[in-house]
């Protein structure tokens, strides 16, 4: 098949989704296919576009990627680009996009995973990999991922919408947690343990661009996630992070953090956090694959924390530690997202 991979954009999880996006497109030119890996936002700067040699040749915007300690200076991005239009999508996106089979979406944060892409892509007819931009809108939005869940009785922490300072003033539950309503790779979210540092830590929130945040109780417990592959859970994986919480830096820094899968959990906790995982699934109308997060406090109770549409997939992301405890190695996973990606635009009798 010829694929595009989409990687780079421009949310704070930049430099991970470019990490995700070189992996997964070796992957799949490992099991034969034409891939080229595009930066969505700065696209194909070049005046004369020929999209088959492009193919043939396997063309990628970058052969290396680190994900640093902190964000990627995302002005020097706009600056450096070509047109310096605000425009998302870079040159020649949509017309290499056009010529390929499927595009794997290795995009992580903003517009490359709030449903805005996704529903680009729908209308111009084009075939790409995750949910679709109901399910994304939904799940990257804490706030609506918050009241889905407790519509349909997933067992989730207690929390509020806020959007400005002056509302969080009556907030009285200690500890708690601040988070964007929109972010990913736990950027921009603090544990406040007291009123002393509340309003600090709604401020930081507010200075990501956020219209709105979310202010939740803090469960205390021990951090897992499940992925969910085509509607079925993935065996849970448990992190435990070296001091501190599972942040933005632990989460891509090597030995940060100790990850393991199969996680040592009972037979019953398993099957429930499995269970719940793949009922915030259905509920948040996601589809191929996607990964939940979960607290797991002293009395057994799984708190899903929130929703991934386009989970990590760098050395050191989740889904694919998971994935191989279930004999599914790292090309083979890349491959059966395709798959169930595709089983999306099969027409239903």
């Amino acid at each position: 098949m010829r694929i595009v991979v989409l990687a780079g954009g421009t949310s704070t999880e930049r430099d991970v989704s470019i990490s995700s996006g070189l992996l997964v497109s070796a992957a799949l030119r490992e099991k034969g296919h034409e891939v080229v890996l595009l930066d969505v936002f700065t696209g194909y700067e070049q005046d004369i576009l020929d999209v088959d040699a492009l193919f043939k040749q396997n063309y990628s915007f970058t052969d290396s990627a680190k994900v640093s300690e902190t964000i990627s200076d995302i002005d020097e991005i706009r600056e450096n680009r070509r047109d310096k239009s605000d425009r998302f999508i870079g040159e020649h996106v949509i017309d290499i996009c056009s010529c390929a089979d499927i595009t794997f979406f290795a995009l992580h944060g903003g517009e490359g995973e709030n449903g805005q892409l996704q529903a680009a892509f729908d209308l111009l007819g084009l075939k790409y990999t995750g949910s679709g931009y109901l399910g994304s809108a939904l799940a990257m939005n804490k706030g609506l991922t918050k009241s889905v869940l407790t519509q349909k009785k997933v067992m989730t922490p207690r929390g509020e919408i806020f959007r400005s300072v002056e509302e969080t003033k009556d907030w009285k539950v200690f500890p708690c947690v601040v988070k964007p309503c929109s972010g990913g790779s736990s950027v921009g979210i603090t544990i406040v343990k007291d009123k002393k540092d509340f309003k600090k830590s709604v401020e930081e929130a507010f200075a990501y661009g956020e219209r709105e945040i979310v202010v939740e109780q803090y469960v205390k417990g021990r951090e897992f996630a499940v992925g969910v592959l085509g509607g079925k859970a993935l065996p849970p994986i448990e992190i435990i992070p070296n001091g501190g919480f599972y942040d933005y830096r632990t989460k891509y820094q090597a030995g940060a953090a100790i990850e393991k899968c199969p996680a040592n959990i009972t037979l019953e906790q398993d099957t429930a956090m499995r269970k719940a995982a793949e009922e915030a699934y259905n509920a948040l109308h996601l589809q191929s694959y996607a990964r939940m997060d979960f607290i797991l406090d002293k009395g057994n109770n799984a708190y899903c924390l929130e929703a991934n549409t386009l989970p990590g997939m760098t050395p050191t992301s989740l889904l694919p530690q998971e994935a191989a405890a279930e004999g599914i190695g790292y090309t083979e996973l890349c491959e059966l997202i395709i798959q169930y990606s595709l089983k999306k635009y099969e027409k239903k009798v």
